[in-house]
């Protein structure tokens, strides 16, 4: 019998992990500015204004945002805090749970596409971040345990923007972010084969 909901309720679970295999029931389910290098948004210490965790695991179509699939398309939506990626047949989807920017004015809603794939990427604080935080590092290099970007970076369009991995999972589901989008590292690998550059990109 598939792992299913009946045996993960008699099993003792952490959070992390019941997102996890909540995520990753629906995501094997067959259906269907250029950036500036290094540098990106790092994401904020938790406080009592960022306690809610949540993401919504419902599917959605791409038709209902898309034109095609042309190169693959990826929806972010900022409310459920949740990211939906369609391959070009459209064979493929996933669904993955994310972090989100910790505010209005930080978050950046419209069509994008990713122009750039990086493994261990580096990461910088954008200027605004340098003022806001001066005692932020001027760089961590890809590959350490501290890097705000984890593993892999999907670069969009938009300047300073990124979809990336993060080494802290407390911050998934949550408003905690300076304006990038954040999944599990195990889930940027996932999607950062399956993406292309070229892949459309809408936040909502």
């Amino acid at each position: 019998m598939p792992y299913g909901i009946e045996q993960m309720t008699t099993n003792p679970l952490t959070r992390r992990r019941l997102l996890a295999v909540s995520t990753a029931a629906l995501g094997t389910a067959a259906l269907p500015a250029r950036a500036q290098d290094g540098t990106t948004e790092m994401d904020v210490p938790l406080s009592g204004s960022v306690r809610s965790n949540i993401s919504s695991f419902r599917m959605l179509n791409w038709q209902d945002y898309f034109d095609n699939t042309r190169s693959g398309a990826i929806l972010v939506d900022t409310t459920s805090r949740a990211l939906h990626f369609w391959s070009e047949d459209q064979t493929i989807y996933r669904l993955y749970p994310t972090s989100v920017p910790l505010s209005e004015d930080l978050t950046r809603r419209g069509r994008t596409e990713v122009v750039r794939k990086v493994v261990a990427p580096t990461w910088r604080p954008t200027p605004a971040m340098k003022e806001r935080n001066p005692e932020w590092p001027d760089v961590v290099e890809g590959g350490a345990p501290d890097n705000p970007l984890g593993t892999h970076a999907l670069y969009l369009s938009w300047t300073y923007y990124r979809i990336h991995g993060t080494h802290d999972t407390r911050k998934i589901g949550r408003r905690s972010s300076n304006g990038c989008i954040g999944l599990y590292n195990e889930h940027i690998a996932q999607l950062f084969e399956l993406a292309k550059v070229g892949t459309q990109v809408l936040l909502i």
